[in-house]
């Protein structure tokens, strides 16, 4: 064991965040700490590592071990560049260099005894030098960064010119260079594209230490660890397993309690229930009766109701009209932002009920493409068309689409002003938004709240083409949960941008991924995606100079892929079909055999053996009945192999 926390406590003035939080990380293992927006995980952590103190309980970490932690906005030298930043965190080595080319140097000239001491001095420190990494951190050092995203050419760039995301990147393989026992990450993945993200999961996979991560990054989480601490309403469990297993533990687990609670809910209903009536006879043993049963409920252990994980927020998306088949027709369009092309010549095309999401590093045009749809931005050229009766709700990442200076009723009610103060009200509400809350200005609120708006607003557009840019940042895992859900059964069609690969698993049918300039259509969720990228890829290769194009297109892989979705999907359809075949077949012959029950019956009854011409239709219905049954018995066999 490497790191224990036995009965933390922790409380802000009257709130109690944490309340004996109990739980133990062992040597090299993958741990991760969840629970909603403002459960105390970040608390937790500030605790774990010192910079906070708890109101009671202890944290121990074991003897001679380091810890290294990350925190949100993780700190850095700005005063150095991104390479000499991370190189501060090998001072040691860097000094024994120093040490060894001072040996070096004093060797030259050195004789005798002093010569010996010498060269025994150089021996060690060579030695120290070779067990520490010292031949291979530079080059470790270049991997990291480039594995965090960062090209060769910004290594001599100054940690001061960089925006806040890049910052916390430098932070992080700074402390993935350190190698302490046991890392602590904040949402390590906040500000990494997907090649980065996928990158640091192998590191830590195959990290010689323990590693502890709070992350909303479900697909993450699910790669790397193998115990889920979940604090909840001021509690820590553990569950063993990845976040999936958790997941599903935990719905197991509040659906026993939520049974229980209702069975002893009913209970004491019950024993009310016979003590009023007890108490209406108003005799003196009916009345000592009830007293009696009034002491027992008395000393029950009432059980708490469970915590409701979806009726905090409540998010129905319902398209006021059905639009036209065609929902978007995108011809050849380009944008590039002085020497910088982002994409040209894109062409693709949406139909009706499609959840298409759009993938790619940082940089590549994402957003931009977004922003050219909803015509907040012109391309360079090409041309795109909206099909008819399409109704567009757009939902942005920095949340233009709100007015800073109004206030949360003001938003709601100046855009829909044919809402009365209670559906205002109980639109909020339905987004956790009660009481004076409604008076808040859009500019005091954090990016999560402010996430929670515009989704209130798409809810009452009434939309039937939904473009989303990041509409899981800032949201905890049940508020993403509660959108997946809601994406999974709106009937519009919807285009969105995200890096959150569990949401894009759970919601995409399709998958466009903005790659060389160009994007290449995966038909399928994000797993399919990650199956066929590397056959879809090799097809990409550099044209000739002369083409003037960056890459050829990937037609044909994007073919063959879309031939092997078809089979899979036919595959898929032919099994169901089966089923269904065997699942008729069954209830045919049941419904036979129950009738030759029948049959055998009516020919037993001492009636119906006196009647001869009705014993032989009997006899002649079951003949038929037996002669159909080996048929369907073979068609069952068939149908089971």
């Amino acid at each position: 064991m490497i790191l224990s926390c036995q009965n933390i406590c922790k409380a802000f003035q009257e709130k109690k965040v944490l309340e004996h939080v109990s739980f133990h990380i062992e040597d090299y293992e993958k741990a991760a700490i969840v629970g909603i927006n403002g459960a105390g995980k970040t608390t937790l952590l500030r605790i774990i590592t010192g910079e906070m103190q708890a109101d009671d309980g202890t944290v121990t970490l074991s003897k001679d071990k380091t810890l290294g932690y990350l925190a949100q906005n993780g700190a850095v030298d700005t005063s150095n560049t991104i390479y000499n930043e991370l190189l501060s965190a090998k001072r040691e080595l860097t000094d024994l260099e120093d040490k060894i080319r001072e040996c070096e140097l004093s060797m030259q000239s050195a004789k005798g005894a002093e010569l010996e001491a010498l060269m025994s001095r150089y021996t060690g420190l060579t030695h120290a030098y070779e067990t520490g990494g010292g031949y291979t951190y530079k080059s470790e050092l270049v991997g990291v960064l480039k594995g965090l995203g960062f090209t060769e050419e910004e290594f001599p760039k100054s940690v001061s010119t960089l925006s806040g995301g890049q910052k916390t990147r430098v932070a992080l393989g700074k402390l993935l260079i350190q190698k302490p026992d046991i890392i602590i990450l904040d949402e390590p993945t906040n500000h990494l594209d997907m090649n980065s993200i996928a990158w640091l999961e192998t590191y830590l996979i195959n990290y010689k230490g323990a590693v502890v991560i709070v992350s909303h990054d479900r697909y993450f989480l699910d790669r790397i660890a193998v115990k889920i601490v979940e604090i909840d309403q001021a509690r820590a469990t553990s569950f063993s397993g990845n976040y999936s297993d958790y997941a599903m533990k935990k719905e197991q687990l509040r659906a026993a309690a939520m049974n229980a609670y209702l069975n002893q809910q009913r209970e004491i209903r019950h024993q009310e229930e016979v003590i009023e009536k007890l108490k209406s006879f108003n005799r003196e043993k009916s009345i000592k009766r009830a007293e009696s049963r009034e002491k027992m409920l008395d000393k029950i252990e009432v059980l708490e109701k469970p915590t409701e994980v979806r009726a905090d927020m409540r998010l129905k998306l319902t398209p006021r009209i059905t639009s036209g088949n065609d929902v978007l027709a995108v011809e050849g369009l380009s944008k590039s932002f002085g020497p910088q092309l982002l994409f040209r010549d894109v062409s693709f095309e949406l139909k009706r009920g499609e959840h298409v999401a759009v993938i790619g590093d940082n940089g590549t045009g994402k957003t931009t493409l977004l922003k050219i749809l909803n015509q907040l931005i012109p391309a360079d050229s090409g041309e795109f068309r909206l099909g008819a009766k399409v109704e567009i709700g757009y939902y942005d990442q920095e949340h233009h689409v709100l007015h800073g200076e109004k206030t949360l009723f003001e938003e709601i009610s100046d855009d829909y002003p044919t809402l009365t103060n209670t559906e205002i009200r109980n639109t909020l509400a339905a987004f956790l938004y009660t009481g004076d809350d409604v008076f808040k200005r859009i500019n005091d609120l954090s990016g999560g709240e402010r996430g929670r708006v515009s989704l209130a607003k798409l809810m009452l557009s009434n939309a039937n083409f939904l473009i989303l840019d990041e509409p899981t940042n800032h949201l905890d895992i049940l508020s993403k949960e509660i959108l997946e859900d809601a994406l999974n059964s709106y009937e519009g069609t919807v285009l969105y941008v995200s890096h959150d690969r569990y949401f894009i698993n759970k919601t995409a049918h399709r998958i466009l991924d903005l790659a060389a300039c160009t994007f290449v259509n995966y038909v399928g969720n994000y797993d399919y995606y990650l199956e066929k990228r590397d056959t879809v890829m090799a097809s990409v290769t550099p044209a000739s100079p002369s083409s003037g194009d960056v890459f050829s297109s990937p037609r044909q892989a994007e073919s063959e892929v879309k031939q092997d979705w078809k089979a899979q999907k036919e595959e898929q359809a032919r099994l169901r079909k089966k089923e269904n075949d065997l699942r008729k077949c069954e209830e045919k012959i049941a419904a036979l055999e129950a009738r030759n029950a029948e049959l055998d019956s009516e020919m037993s009854d001492p009636v119906t053996a006196t009647q001869s011409v009705k014993l032989q239709e009997l006899a002649a219905e079951q003949e038929r009945n037996n002669a159909q049954l080996e048929k369907l018995y073979e068609e069952w066999e068939v149908l089971m192999y």
